[in-house]
C-alpha cells in the first residue's frame, strides 16, 4: 500500500513537472485585430490593421523558430458594448492573447478594462484618448501610436503661436472628441490663445452645416476639428462649400490620416496642418514597409499611422515573447517585459515604453502639399517640424495614471 502511494506520488509529481515544462515552452499566440471594419474608421484601421498584423508575424521570425501564431479579426462597429462582447468571446472561447488596433476611444476604454480583468494584452494603435495612459491606465494596456495630448500639443500649439489665437471647436460627441477638445484647449491656452466656444456633433454625421455655421459665426481664427475619419473629411468638404476658409478662418484638422487626404484630394486639403507620428515617405525604412503594404492592400492604399502602429507594437511584443522563451499567457507579465526593453523598428525608430504604458517616439507637424507641389501618387505631406519624444506625449510627472502611485 505504501509503495502504491509512493508510486502514485511520483507519477503525480512527474506529470506536474511535465505540464510545467510544457507550459514554460508554450509557443502559441493568438492575436485579435479589433477594429471598425466597415464604418467611418475602416480606411484608417480596419482590414489594413489585420494586414499590418500579418506582416508583423511574418517579419518577427518567430514562425521559423517553431511558433504558431494566428490572427482573427472583429468589427466593433464603433459601439463599446459590441467591442467588449467580441473581446470577451475572444478571451473566453478563442483564447486570444493580445488585442490590437481598436480605433474609437469609447470602445478602447471599455475593452481596456476587460483586458485587465482577463489578464490579456491591449496594444492600442487606433484610439486617441490620452486617458488610456492617464486616469484609466492599466498594467495590461500599451498605447502605441499617438494620443490626444500629441495632437493638441503639435497642431494646437503651433497654430496658436503662429497667430491663430482664437479657437472654436467642432467636436465628435464621444470619448475621443471630448479628450481631444480638452487637451487642445489646454495647449491653446498655454500658448496664449483663447477658446471662444464649441459645438458637439454625433458620430457619423452626414450633414455638418448647422455646426459649421455656428463655427463661422464665432469669428474664431481657427476652427478645430476634434473628430476623425469620415467625420473629418465630410466637415472639411462642407466647410469648403460654405466658403469658410476663403473668408479668412482656418481649419485645424486635429487628427488627419493619409487616407483622409487621399479622399479629399489635394485641391481641397492643401494647406491643412496636422500632427502624425508616421508618414510613408519619411525615410528608407518607412518607404520599404509602405511599398510592401500597398502591394498587398486590397485598395492599394498607403499605410496610415494606425497600421504602422499595429505592425510596430506587435514586433516589440514578439521580441518580448522571444526574450521570455515562450508565451506565459500572462498579460501583465508580458507587458512588464515589453516595458523593460527599448523599442526599435524601421517605422518609429528608437524609443521606450513608460511605466504608464505610453510608448515614446517622435511626432511630426505636417502640412498638406498643393497639387503643384506633389510629385506623384500619395506624395501629400511636407514636413514642417519634428516634435521630440519627450515633448510629444504627456510628461510622466504630470500623468494621472494610478500605476505610478504604487
Amino acid at each position: 500500500m505504501k509503495r502504491r502511494k509512493f508510486a502514485t506520488l511520483l507519477l503525480g509529481t512527474a506529470l506536474s513537472l511535465s505540464a510545467g515544462f510544457a507550459f514554460a515552452q508554450d509557443k502559441v499566440v493568438k492575436i485579435g485585430s479589433l477594429s471598425d471594419q466597415s464604418g467611418l474608421y475602416a480606411d484608417l484601421g480596419g482590414p489594413g490593421s489585420t494586414l499590418a498584423a500579418q506582416m508583423a508575424v511574418e517579419d518577427s521570425g518567430l514562425t521559423a523558430k517553431g511558433w504558431k501564431i494566428d490572427i482573427i479579426a472583429g468589427d466593433h462597429q464603433n459601439k463599446p458594448d459590441i467591442g467588449v462582447n467580441i473581446a470577451r468571446h475572444w478571451f473566453d472561447v478563442d483564447k486570444v492573447d493580445v488585442i490590437v488596433d481598436v480605433p474609437n476611444s469609447g470602445v478602447a476604454l471599455a475593452v481596456s478594462n476587460l483586458v485587465k480583468e482577463k489578464n490579456g494584452i491591449l496594444l492600442d494603435s487606433g484610439a486617441g484618448t490620452s486617458d488610456l495612459t492617464n486616469a484609466q491606465c492599466t498594467p495590461n494596456t500599451i498605447h502605441w501610436t499617438y494620443d490626444t495630448y500629441t495632437l493638441a500639443h503639435g497642431t494646437g500649439t503651433a497654430l496658436t503661436k503662429s497667430g491663430g489665437d482664437t479657437w472654436f471647436f467642432l467636436t465628435a460627441d464621444y470619448a475621443f472628441g471630448a479628450a481631444l477638445e480638452r487637451d487642445t484647449t489646454a495647449a491653446v491656452q498655454a500658448a496664449g490663445g483663447t477658446v471662444l466656444g464649441g459645438v458637439k456633433a454625433p458620430l457619423s454625421t452626414a450633414d455638418f452645416s448647422s455646426f459649421l455655421l455656428q463655427a463661422q459665426a464665432s469669428k474664431a481664427k481657427i476652427i478645430g476639428l476634434a473628430n476623425a475619419g469620415a467625420d473629418t473629411t465630410n466637415s472639411i468638404k462642407q466647410a469648403a462649400e460654405f466658403g469658410i476658409t476663403t473668408s479668412g478662418q482656418k481649419l485645424a484638422a486635429l487628427l488627419l490620416f493619409i487616407t483622409d487626404v487621399h479622399s479629399l484630394g489635394l485641391k481641397t486639403a492643401q494647406g491643412l496642418n496636422f500632427t502624425e507620428t508616421f508618414y510613408w515617405d519619411l525615410n528608407d525604412g518607412t518607404r520599404a514597409f509602405a511599398k510592401r503594404f500597398q502591394e498587398r492592400a486590397k485598395n492599394h492604399s498607403m499605410p496610415t499611422m494606425v497600421h504602422a502602429g499595429v505592425y510596430s507594437s506587435l514586433l516589440h511584443y514578439f521580441k518580448a515573447l522571444d526574450a521570455l522563451g515562450g508565451n506565459p499567457h500572462d498579460g501583465a507579465k508580458v507587458v512588464a517585459k515589453m516595458k523593460e526593453m527599448p523599442t526599435d523598428d524601421p517605422l518609429f525608430g528608437k524609443g521606450s515604453i513608460e511605466p504608464n504604458g505610453r510608448t515614446l517616439h517622435p511626432a511630426y507637424l505636417f502640412e498638406v502639399k498643393s497639387p503643384a507641389e506633389s510629385k506623384g501618387p500619395w506624395d501629400y505631406y511636407k514636413l514642417v517640424s519634428t516634435i521630440s519624444a519627450d515633448d510629444a506625449f504627456t510628461p510622466l510627472a504630470k500623468s494621472t495614471c494610478p500605476l505610478l502611485k504604487k
